[in-house]
């Protein structure tokens, strides 16, 4: 199955202070196994940054100045998320932001129920117990010593194998098909890697035994 592991980083908390996200970042899971397949893009929100999100992730006016709107990265970004199951930490507020835009250029908004909140199975799993994305990665000893920001690629990257352990999914999920005959595939990552069952000739079965009998005789007889 496909899901799409998301993160946005937004000018502020609330859209009801008319806050807008400044960056999308997703990354593609097929069956808990990241593709290649990356969605990024900063954004101008078309308004000021305020000081307490500047502190978080880092993007000021200037560097957004010059970014595409988010009504012109809209159809590429739905295109990415389409029929896909979408998994977010704390989704309440990304799904309230992306919906927000979304409704200003009059395009469907995210259903929850197309949503896992990785916020909510930690709470469930971990009662009492902090919650956060740094204090899961220090849980299940994700190295996150690159997150010196939020940056919605990188949260992205760490989230995947989060949600992997909070499933816990130890090691990715492989899919085996059976071919013809006893040759055994196992694809991941695009890649294909053979296991051959070789059946022995008669011949070298005829040695073995000799081989065995000698070995026999020799230690005990």
């Amino acid at each position: 199955m496909k899901e799409i592991v998301l993160d946005t980083e937004t000018t502020g908390l609330s859209v009801k202070d008319g806050h807008r996200i400044v960056e999308i970042g997703c990354i593609e899971l097929d069956n808990l196994i990241p593709t290649k397949n990356v969605f990024h893009a900063y954004l101008n929100p078309e308004r000021k940054v305020s000081e307490s999100a500047l502190k978080v992730h880092g993007y000021t006016d200037e560097f957004l100045s010059d970014k595409k709107r988010f009504i012109d990265i809209a159809d590429e970004f739905l295109n990415f998320i389409k029929d896909k199951r979408i998994v977010i930490h704390n989704a309440e507020f990304d799904v309230g932001h992306l919906n927000n835009e979304l409704k200003m250029i009059n395009r469907n908004i995210i259903v929850k129920e197309n949503v896992v909140d990785t916020l909510e199975i930690a709470r469930n799993k971990f009662p009492g117990s902090a919650i956060s994305l740094d204090a899961l990665c220090k849980r299940f000893r994700v190295d996150n010593s690159r997150r010196k920001k939020h940056t919605a690629l990188i949260d992205c990257e760490l989230l995947s194998k989060v949600y992997i352990n909070l499933l816990d999914q130890k090691e990715p999920i492989f899919q085996f098909e059976k071919n013809k005959g006893l040759e055994q595939t196992k694809k991941i990552d695009n890649f294909i890697y053979s296991k051959k069952v070789i059946k022995i000739s008669n011949e070298e079965m005829k040695i073995h035994k000799k081989f065995l009998e000698k070995e026999l005789k020799k230690n005990f007889f």
